[in-house]
């Protein structure tokens, strides 16, 4: 037989050549179609071409923070962006027109620290950082005859459109049950089917991967609930049953959690009842009898008494008086199960003494009281503290960001001038979509952008040739906006044909045609990023995955000291437990992503995988105790052995990738 070889690639190319998959969001390419295009069309026919570009530069930009989820995160995940592209437009304007190229690269470059560092903080913060940066080279470098804050008032109303239509188009079968929730229906069903995939895979090589799976729906429905509400009444029913919809699905997961942990399989049957849940969010429907598992140990017990939790908010609609149920038993309630499998040790029904306990006064019960804090109050422990914030910018995260996307960005500010090129503001605004580190591992992007470019200047040249102008540029646009959302998977595609539609844009604003020197100015920022990114910098490299672990082991720290409290307070179990994992799940965004970088740069995080690894252990080991404590109230050698293993591995693995020691309450506990 011939023998086959396989090359491995290295890291770095492979997140090159890395692309996400999914299905086509049409109501997003909907959205993108009607968006910059007819912006740009109804400026021209009112003979004000530049308050079109502007307006379509301000509704691309917006286009491309148009990601999947609710109406109520679009609004702060495209309207907070697009306010920085403006104040980016009017300090870059004023900036270009009264100073020098001295004075105007290090306002530049100042700008280009702040922004990175704010970056540090989240990706809303991050799209705003990028907003702010392009916007202020555009109003410093692209010839417009209107003032600065004409721009940015102009550019606003591009974001402001496109968020207007994500507020009044529907999404696909929004019609069918409520208008008013799209995403996040979606969003508290994607949990439920996420359960259902742990249990199933529980005792096999799956668990884990699934356990991920279930952290990232949880955090995506958090997130889907926790913006502004769309009406402050009118809407209180149906926010009210989505939320206990989704504090139901709180103790289904941390049981879930609790059974991967065990390493048992389980019975198929077992994940019927979370698959029979989502189906009800989806469709509105009752969600039929609840198939129940056998009690035979504290995490099976636990499921049972979640699943009867759920289905009784099901059954009852989120309508809570006093603190107790409304109404008898509805059909579909776990009490109504086959009775032919009474006597299936998988399928039972309801033991009498754990449906009293659960139902003689759900007042009192801890379960209920936890989720109709949680549905009430969400899953936040604190207001928002300005102090946490300025901490995540100044520390190491934020410096490091700051210092490398101001270098880079001044960097190319000053080569851009010293060339006197007509368009020199594309260099620099080049450059930060190449080298915000959150964005992506730099060489990766680098490849991919350079890749698209050349591709989108090579696509729109052909087409500059032979449509007639101005109605074929904008059309152009029309159909470059209605690509965005599904470019947006692979950052070569995004970036040819973003290419594509400002090229478009230039030529409709009156400037000549400039593929070729498009793509020049892209390599040439290309170059600038490779040298300059990979410059030594001052203090320690890594630091926003040495920062980002370091706020995992907090969050940690804080679970495991709540559950051994003995404390019974489940709403805040729940969002200690939920701040744990997405704290885990961001640490490892950020070392995944440090890891395809090049050698020069990975090899300043080597280990960190290993931290994280032993803390989601650690998480996963306290979720169980907590299970086992409320059957048992006291755990057993298996569990305290467990934990003090992976305390001192946490120690020894912090200390070899070079992280400060964890809290000493920590290792006390």
């Amino acid at each position: 037989m011939p023998r086959v070889f396989s090359v491995a690639l290295p890291p770095w190319l492979t997140h090159a050549l890395r692309a996400q998959r999914g299905p086509v969001p049409w109501n997003a390419v909907v959205r993108g179609a009607l968006a910059a295009g007819p912006l740009l069309l109804a400026a021209v026919l009112a003979g004000r071409e530049s308050v079109g570009v502007m307006a379509a530069l301000g509704a691309m930009l917006a286009g491309i923070n148009d990601r999947p989820g609710s109406r109520r995160t679009a609004v702060h995940r495209i309207g907070v962006p697009g306010l920085a592209g403006a104040a980016g437009l009017v300090v870059g304007t004023y900036a270009g027109e009264g100073l020098g190229a001295v004075p105007l690269t290090l306002i530049l470059t100042a700008l280009g620290l702040l922004a990175g560092a704010v970056s540090a903080v989240g990706p809303v913060s991050s799209g705003a950082g990028t907003q702010l940066l392009v916007a202020a080279a555009i109003g410093a470098g692209m010839p417009l005859p209107e003032p600065g804050w004409q721009r940015a008032l102009f550019f606003l109303a591009g974001a402001a459109w496109l968020i207007a239509l994500r507020l009044a188009l529907p999404t696909p079968g929004a019609l069918a049950h409520d208008f008013r929730f799209d995403g996040e229906r979606v969003a508290v069903a994607d949990v439920y089917d996420a359960i259902a995939e742990l249990l199933a895979a529980a005792g096999g090589e799956q668990a884990g991967a699934r356990r991920a799976a279930l952290t990232a729906a949880l955090d995506h429905a958090q997130d889907a609930l926790a913006g502004p509400r769309l009406r402050r009444y009118a809407s209180s029913s149906a926010e009210r049953r989505l939320r206990a919809q989704y504090a139901a699905a709180l103790p289904l997961a941390e049981a879930a959690t609790a059974l991967a942990w065990a390493g048992d399989a389980l019975p198929a049957r077992t994940a019927e009842g979370p698959r029979r849940l989502a189906v009800a969010v989806r469709t509105g429907e009752p969600c039929g009898p609840l198939p129940a598992p056998a009690r035979s140990v504290p995490g099976l017990r636990a499921l049972d008494d979640a699943l009867l939790h759920a289905a009784e908010t099901f059954d009852r609609g989120g309508k809570q008086t006093g603190g107790k149920q409304t109404g008898g038993r509805k059909p579909g309630s776990r009490q109504e199960i086959d009775g032919k499998k009474a006597g299936d040790e998988h399928g039972a029904a309801l033991h009498s003494d754990a449906d009293a306990a659960l139902h003689s006064d759900s007042g009192t019960n801890p379960l209920d009281r936890g989720a109709r804090q949680t549905a009430h109050k969400g899953l936040r422990l604190r207001p928002f503290r300005t102090k946490a914030l300025l901490r995540t910018v100044t520390g190491p995260g934020g410096r490091e960001y700051g210092f490398r996307v101001a270098l880079c960005y001044g960097a190319s500010a000053a080569v851009a001038q010293a060339l006197h090129h007509v368009h020199w503001y594309w260099l620099p605004a080049t450059a930060v979509f190449l080298v915000k580190p959150d964005l992506g591992p730099l060489v990766s992007r680098v490849l991919n952008r350079a890749a698209g470019t050349v591709l989108g200047a090579l696509v729109f040249a052909g087409f500059a040739a032979v449509l007639p102008r101005p109605e074929g540029l904008i059309a152009l646009v029309a159909i470059s906006g209605a690509l965005i959302p599904v470019a947006t998977r692979h950052f070569a595609a995004q970036t040819a044909v973003v290419t594509v539609l400002v090229l478009a844009l230039v030529m409709v604003g009156g400037e000549p045609e400039a593929s070729w020197s498009r793509i020049g100015e892209t390599l040439l920022a290309c170059a600038i990023v490779l040298i300059v990114g990979h410059l030594p910098a001052p203090g320690q490299r890594g630091g926003n995955v040495r920062a980002r672990l370091d706020a995992a082991t907090d969050a940690a720290h804080a679970y495991l000291t709540h559950v051994l409290s003995g404390a019974d307070d489940r709403a805040a179990r729940w969002a200690l437990r939920r701040e744990a994992y997405r704290k885990l799940a961001e640490a490892r965004a950020a070392i995944d992503r440090a890891a395809a970088e090049l050698p020069t740069l990975a090899r300043h995080t080597e280990g960190t995988d290993e931290v994280a690894a032993t803390l989601e252990r650690l998480v996963d080991t306290t979720t169980a105790c907590a299970v086992h404590l409320d059957d048992t109230g006291r755990l057993t050698p298996r569990h305290t052995e467990r934990l003090a293993t992976l305390l001192d591995e946490l120690v020894e693995q912090r200390e070899r990738a070079g992280l400060a020691d964890p809290p000493a309450d920590l290792l006390s506990a």
